[in-house]
């Protein structure tokens, strides 16, 4: 068993969380995102957007 802080932790979860809601972004499933510029382009502007929420 591995023991894990409080810390680490928390900071794991919002990485998870963060990758979690870029894979379910139906953006870059649809037919406009089969080139890789296009997919990118999506990714960022979802970060970016996640970013100005909070």
């Amino acid at each position: 068993m591995v023991v894990v802080g409080d810390g680490a932790y928390q900071g794991r979860n919002v990485v998870e969380r963060s990758f979690n809601a870029l894979k379910h972004w139906r953006g870059p499933a649809t037919r406009y995102g089969k080139l890789a510029v296009v997919y990118r382009g999506g990714a960022v502007l979802t970060v970016v957007l996640a970013l100005l929420r909070n």
